[in-house]
């Protein structure tokens, strides 16, 4: 480490009055040289090592020694807040004090993730039939006051930024005050020295450290470029980079999209009843359809996709024909070619070569009223990631999860590193500052029956009945499925006399927050619960998992990525549903210990974990807990824990 990294460290860890952290340490040393020699790093480093600061303080001073921008990317609001808010100006302090130089630090989302200024104030076409025009009024709806309370929002922001608004609003809402980048009219808007997206990406143009998120990585590895130039990118939560800019890539078209695109053309005095009539052949063909994945477009909905596309293109030539000149005009203008090409994009996807060849995965689902909708998204995004964005460059990705099996090669195929043009790789844990052997036990319930494709019956459901009586609540249950987290409350409810929260009775931070502020409640819950709750102390002290966190057999996606590594020879179901699973797991079991005086056990209602031939790999994933199969072990261990921490009354 050299010299000023390891002094800024310093003034760091005075500022926050604590000590080095010997994972922390090796982190800045690992991050330092990564950065000095272009070089590709996966870190896992364990929750508590203080990750932010362990490649922040390195960066900041590669920045200021080179004059080069480093991109930071997160997957969560929280973090992006805590990096941006707290950590980042905390180590910019320390680079001030040591180097004489003040590290520049932007905040850079999505252009229709800050409110549009002439939106807001009414210079685009409704979307919605929100107003009531012969009043001029808001109607009585509860996505009217929100679009009221947005507007008055609007004018008094400083930052534009959706998540600075509190408490938030409806998709639908927001929609009603943002545009996408092709809807901005640009240099024709009266206000575009206030543009809230355009002041963000100037600072971001004159950052030193841009702080973004991993659907903005996602948009740059397509080949649009949304990000500044950079010579470094640093990933944080990079166990979720893959997913989500998977998530980013994917897009969808369904008959009421059409029709709806159609109603904005015709406020525009454009013909559109051909087009709406494209959009129903649409409808028409995948409502014929099977909900899942399609290896190939059956023949009536290839021909109805090559007729939408065609008038899309006529749709495309006849809003160029509309006046722009004035700023009404022009705002209506973009709004329409946006909406047209966003569409047409989504068509021309799906007739692609891409599609055809396997690169591309489709498939249908039914949604709402059983309307059928069509889905494409990519079956890998290791090239783009590693063409777009990482190679010839320095390139660090971390998280407290990202060795699977113990090993790092999973996550190095996912994002690119393994191939050749990249380099060689490094991946490195730097371990844990808590000692999970003391701290936690791992409880296999390997007595119980194994779950079956319908769930599983009374017995789990006992368990955990008995689990929570022993710890008298202070419960997290993750669950696979809604319905299984529905089922365990109103099961639990009749036979314990703690409270049991539920996700979806409640706004999520609300729950977490009751939960966090009652020593008795449990709160059982799905996907968002496995890695995304944070509450340390007393209040969490046991984590109950109800089965092995496979993926759903027939995800689309799932099902194309575990076809394709079979036909590479590899092993699909290692490699896909395994590694989905060990990851989840590690995350769900990672909600214990927060600090080092958590103490608590982590229950898994699934005997596969120790019986079934992969559960090696499984376990090899999970915090080196101390572990049992002895349940009568594991109730006295958590009657203890509820004696001897019960809060005096």
């Amino acid at each position: 480490m050299s010299k000023p990294v390891e002094e800024i460290l310093d003034s760091v860890v005075e500022d926050l009055g604590g000590s080095r952290r010997e994972g922390q340490v090796q982190m800045i040393e690992l991050v330092s040289e990564a950065l000095d020699s272009d070089g590709h790093l996966l870190v896992q480093a364990g929750t508590g090592t203080g990750k932010s600061i362990g490649y922040l303080a390195p960066a900041m001073e590669w920045s200021m020694a080179s004059g080069e921008r480093v991109i930071v990317s997160t997957a969560t609001l929280a973090l992006q807040r805590q990096i941006v808010l707290h950590d980042a100006p905390r180590v910019a302090r320390a680079v001030t004090s040591v180097l004489g130089k003040t590290p520049r630090v932007g905040l850079l989302k999505g252009w229709n993730n800050y409110v549009c200024l002439r939106k807001a104030t009414g210079g685009y076409p409704e979307e919605d039939a929100l107003i009531s025009r012969a009043a001029g009024e808001y109607g009585a709806t509860a996505t009217g006051e929100e679009v009221t309370r947005l507007r008055e929002w609007a004018m008094s922001t400083d930052t534009g930024d959706r998540d600075d608004l509190v408490p938030g609003v409806s998709e639908r809402a927001w929609r009603q005050v943002s545009v996408t980048k092709p809807e901005c009219i640009g240099t024709k808007c009266p206000l575009r020295d206030s543009c809230f997206p355009l002041l963000a990406r100037g600072a971001a143009e004159e950052s030193d450290i841009v702080v973004t998120n991993h659907s903005m990585l996602g948009i740059q590895s397509a080949g649009t470029p949304v990000l500044p130039e950079a010579s470094a990118f640093i990933v944080d939560e990079a166990h979720d980079l893959v997913d989500r800019v998977t998530s980013q890539l994917t897009s969808s078209i369904s008959a009421p999209e059409v029709a709806g695109l159609a109603r904005l053309l015709r406020r525009e005095k454009i013909l559109a009843t051909d087009l709406e009539a494209a959009g129903d052949a649409i409808g028409t063909a995948l409502a014929d359809l099977d909900e899942g994945r399609l290896t190939r477009l059956p023949e009536e909905l290839s021909d109805a996709l090559l007729a939408l596309l065609g008038e899309l293109q006529q749709a495309n030539a006849d809003v160029a024909d509309l006046p722009g000149k004035n700023e009404t005009d022009a705002a209506a203008k973009s709004l329409a070619r946006g909406r047209v090409q966003e569409l047409a994009d989504v068509v021309e996807r799906l007739l692609s070569d891409e599609r055809a060849s396997g690169k591309l995965v489709t498939w249908v689902q039914h949604g709402f009223d059983d309307r059928p909708s069509l889905h494409v998204a990519p079956l890998d995004v290791s090239s783009s990631l590693a063409d777009e964005l990482f190679e010839g460059k320095p390139a660090i990705l971390t998280s407290a999860t990202l060795a699977l099996g113990g090993s790092f090669e999973h996550a190095a195929t996912e994002v690119g590193f393994a191939y050749p043009s990249q380099g060689p790789w490094d991946g490195v844990d730097v371990g844990s500052p808590f000692d999970h052997a003391k701290q936690g036990i791992l409880y296999v319930a390997d007595s119980l029956p194994t779950p079956g494709r319908d769930g599983y019956g009374d017995e789990q459901l006992d368990e955990i009945v008995d689990l929570i009586e022993a710890s008298g609540g202070g419960a997290l249950g993750l669950f696979t499925s809604r319905r299984g987290a529905e089922r365990a409350a109103e099961y639990v409810r009749d036979r314990v006399k703690t409270p049991i929260l539920v996700q979806g009775e409640d706004q999520l931070p609300t729950l977490v927050r009751e939960f966090a502020d009652d020593d008795e409640a449990s709160l059982f819950g799905t996907l968002s619960l496995w890695q995304g709750v944070d509450v340390p102390g007393r209040t969490l002290r046991l984590v109950i998992i109800d089965r092995i966190p496979f993926p759903r057999p027939d995800d689309p996606l799932g099902q194309a990525r575990t076809q394709s590594v079979g036909a590479a020879g590899g092993n699909g179901f290692m490699q896909v549903a395994a590694s989905h699973a060990a990851l989840l797991l590690a995350q769900g079991a990672g909600r214990l210990v927060r600090r080092h005086d958590d103490r608590g056990v982590v229950a898994v209602l699934d005997p596969r974990l120790r019986t079934a031939r992969y559960a090696g790999y499984l376990l090899a994933s999970l915090p080196p807990m101390w572990r049992t199969t002895d349940g009568a072990v594991v109730r006295k261990a958590l009657a203890r824990l509820r004696d001897a921490d019960e809060p005096a009354s």
